[in-house]
């Protein structure tokens, strides 16, 4: 059933598009109420206007931090409609029913998030008595509409002229809407006041709030119900602008979507390719043109490639796009596409492709990352960099050569987004075997190895990457006999001085990075 809007408070903040609003309540003849600021502008312009004092019979008081807690604003919009008692009590003590609620809120989160803002400035935006109003509104939403955002002025006002009312679905979803502003709004102030004195990333106490953003049909198994969700005024991957495909992105699609995101973007200024399945890379490579690119990256284990998700470091070009032509794929994912590319991957009507130009440069300087547990979450900072190229260290009698070093540092940045335990090995910038997510660290050299001989590749020459350190010396020995020349790992193991001495009983370098990759 819609309510008739007789009468509205409103008390805003911003004022953006208030004014046309209020003229238009006026003219279908809604009494307004209003507040400090909010009245004087709606009086600029000549729209009536009663103050919330002359209801009350109380000024504004306290510099304003005292003007709407009063009975007769809270009990005109908590008081029932329907139930005879509160009626009586409302008309023997004068309180007349407000029917629409507009109230946006001090700007706590952009004063308070702003370089240099004082406590006492910051607390001076703690808002009282709107998020007091909007909360008693959005509790009668039975009877009452409440606005907290300009963005539905023009949805109320065609409810209004259409229905004469606000039907009580549209009132319900008001509702929602202001007890999610309501919850942010503290949660920033919670965290504001943790961090005061304390980590203001890693506060006392944590609230996280989100919203659905992509619809997902089901998650990793058809069995499991699921949704994505973006934390609340951040831009994500799920605002990727998908170009192409019948099918919408699933649960995994954004899981390896995101990976490939993470990995292409340590080669920020190369022209790279790198190929995903199942959470871990299968191929990549560095080329002198982004086609190059993506042949060296595929060569490394086509089988692998199939229905995988490929990222580019580049635009992708028409010639890429050919070059990829029909070959499933699932996902690929670049900063941007030209119109002609487009058009040649659109032909697969499957492929979801992803244009991630408007997060390309989105800072990971704060970036977090978290996971559930039983009743619980893990909260870290994500694994920065790679290592400093300056601080390496050499303990071998042989020492790398220029490839080998450039060789190391690419093959560890696959290193660092592949499971633990993890060993890839690369030769000229190109991935040529990847052993991924094993208990011990000699079965991911065996499986590194095995890829590149199994797709042709020459293991002679070759630099392999490990995540961490080595326990045993069995996987140089492992490496040492397939060829492997050099090994980049983070050192710090009890026993470093055997992986040491095996490396130079076969002949090869090794490089201590100081750096771990552990990805669970």
């Amino acid at each position: 059933m819609a309510n008739i809007i007789r009468r509205a408070l409103i008390s805003v903040w911003d004022k953006k598009g208030l004014a046309p609003f209020a003229k238009e309540l006026a003219n279908l003849g809604t009494e307004i109420i209003s507040t400090g600021g909010t009245a004087s502008a709606l009086k600029s312009e000549g729209i009536p206007v009663k103050d919330v004092s002359d209801i009350t019979g109380f000024p504004e008081m306290f510099e304003g931090r005292v003007k709407t807690l009063h009975p007769k604003i809270h009990g005109g919009i908590l008081y029932r409609r329907g139930k005879k008692e509160h009626a009586d009590q409302a008309e023997k003590n004068g309180i007349v029913p407000i029917d629409l609620v507009v109230v946006n809120l001090y700007p706590f989160e952009s004063v308070a998030g702003k370089e240099g803002t004082k406590l006492e400035e910051a607390i001076e935006m703690i808002d009282v008595g709107g998020p007091a109003m909007v909360r008693a509104a959005a509790k009668n939403f039975e009877s009452v509409a409440v606005v907290v955002d300009p963005a539905d002025y023009g949805m109320i006002l065609e409810k209004l002229k259409s229905k004469g009312g606000i039907d009580t679905e549209t009132r319900r979803e008001l509702a929602l809407k202001a007890f999610a502003r309501t919850s942010s709004y503290d949660a920033a102030i919670c965290r504001y006041l943790s961090s005061v004195h304390g980590d203001d990333l890693y506060p006392d106490f944590l609230e996280m709030r989100f919203e659905r953003a992509y619809p997902l049909r089901y998650g990793e198994n058809p069995s499991q119900q699921a949704a994505a969700y973006r934390i609340l005024g951040r831009t994500s991957i799920l605002d990727s602008k998908i170009h192409a495909g019948s099918k919408a992105m699933s649960y995994n699609n954004f899981l390896d979507a995101d990976t490939a995101f993470g990995l292409i973007r340590e080669f920020k200024d190369e022209t790279a390719c790198i190929i995903l399945k199942h959470n871990n890379p299968c191929g990549g490579a560095v080329g002198k043109t982004l086609v190059e690119s993506y042949e060296k990256a595929y060569a490394g284990d086509p089988l692998s490639a199939f229905g995988g998700v490929i990222a580019f470091s580049q635009k992708v070009d028409a010639a890429t796009a050919k070059e990829i032509g029909t070959k499933f794929i699932e996902v690929v994912l670049a900063p941007g596409f030209d119109d002609d590319a487009l058009e040649i991957l659109k032909q697969k009507e499957s492929r979801r492709l992803l244009d991630v130009s408007n997060i390309w440069d989105m800072s990971t300087e704060r970036a977090v990352n978290f996971r559930y547990i039983t009743g619980g979450m893990l909260y870290q900072g994500r694994d920065p960099g790679i290592y400093d190229k300056a601080a390496i260290t050499v303990p071998t009698a042989k020492k790398p050569t220029a490839q080998e070093i450039e060789d190391a540092y690419f093959a560890t940045k696959f290193a660092k987004h592949t499971k633990s335990n993890c060993i890839a090995i690369a030769k000229n910038l190109q991935l040529v075997g990847n052993g991924a997510g094993q208990m011990s660290r000699v079965d991911s050299c065996k499986i590194a190895i095995d890829k590149a001989k199994r797709f042709g590749f020459d293991l002679h020459g070759t630099t392999a990457a490990s995540d961490a350190f080595f326990p045993f010396r069995d996987a140089v020995d492992e490496l040492a006999k397939a060829g492997v020349t050099c090994i980049a790992q983070p050192g710090g193991s009890i026993r470093d001085e055997e992986s040491i001495k095996a490396a130079d009983e076969f002949g090869m370098s090794m490089i201590l990075t100081s750096r771990r990759h552990f990805k669970h």
